[in-house]
């Protein structure tokens, strides 16, 4: 997590030199520095989106690794085994991302806290909500004294049920997500079109005074800004949904945010660099 952040600090103040420097060297061609400032900026925020996707990818492992732990729980405890010595037993297990969690969870049993503490602390430290709600029932029959195995088992298919449920729902919408970037890309290559080719054709069309040809020979350049700004605010909002409808989880879609933001700018940016009238 260090190196992490260390790579964020470093990646900043790069990227806010290398704009400096383009703003400097490259002020005389406009669509060129814009450009240029453009990818540098992207790069920098490059380490962040990262993060955020290894973080989501981690979340989810978390949850996938608990249905084992769960699972192992519920063949301790069908011998005859406490449920807090069956945590216990599992001290060697490997759970993946989960395991510090569960780690930490055998050593607080180990110093003498509470069960029911112990896991109300884990659930927090997992900071899920499928793991919450899994060990908010555990708890709940641990103290009232109820049959722990019939819950542990009700416990594993439900979050065994949840597990499958994403994977087909990931399954179900991947075509939807393909077809959702096939037709951003189509929208932006119908608005350079539009904006480096129609509107400037026409522009020259009809009789006008001179007054009127100024402005319409100026409107490829005015409109410039508007498309992009169009491009920009649809290329972030889609990402997002895409990100809610494939993983129903909005942080998911921030990466595919960044993605279609970086598709548009360099596109558009780039375009204005060979294109621009």
């Amino acid at each position: 997590m260090a190196q992490m952040d260390r790579n964020k600090i470093i990646a900043i103040a790069v990227g806010v030199v290398l704009v400096l420097l383009d703003f400097i060297f490259l002020r005389s061609n406009s669509n060129l520095m814009y450009f240029i400032g453009v990818i540098v900026i992207l790069t920098s925020l490059l380490p962040f989106v990262i993060s955020i996707s290894f973080e989501s990818k981690k979340q989810k492992e978390k949850e996938s690794r608990f249905l084992e732990f769960a699972r192992d729980l519920v063949e301790n405890v069908r011998s005859g085994t406490p449920i807090g010595k069956a945590i216990l037993n599992l001290r060697t297990r490997d759970y993946g991302t989960l395991t510090p969690h569960v780690q930490k969870l055998i050593n607080q049993l180990s110093l003498g806290i509470p069960l029911s503490e112990g896991l109300l602390n884990f659930a927090r430290d997992t900071k899920s909500k499928v793991i919450s709600r899994a060990i908010g029932l555990i708890s709940e029959a641990e103290r009232s004294g109820g049959e722990i195995e019939t819950i542990l088992v009700s416990v594993t298919n439900s979050i065994s049920q949840i597990e499958q449920l994403k994977k087909e729902q990931r399954s179900a919408v991947y075509s939807l997500v393909v077809q959702g970037y096939i037709i951003f890309l189509v929208f932006i290559i119908i608005v350079l079109v539009l904006q480096y080719y129609i509107i400037p054709m026409t522009s020259g069309m009809g009789n006008m005074n001179d007054l009127n040809s100024e402005i319409s020979a100026s409107a490829p350049r005015d409109l410039g800004g508007a498309l992009l700004s169009l491009l920009f605010v649809q290329s972030l909002f889609a990402g997002i949904v895409i990100g809610k409808i494939s993983e129903g989880n909005i942080m998911d879609g921030i990466k595919h945010s960044f993605i279609l933001v970086s598709i548009t700018l360099v596109i558009s940016l780039g375009a204005g660099v060979l294109l621009a009238v």
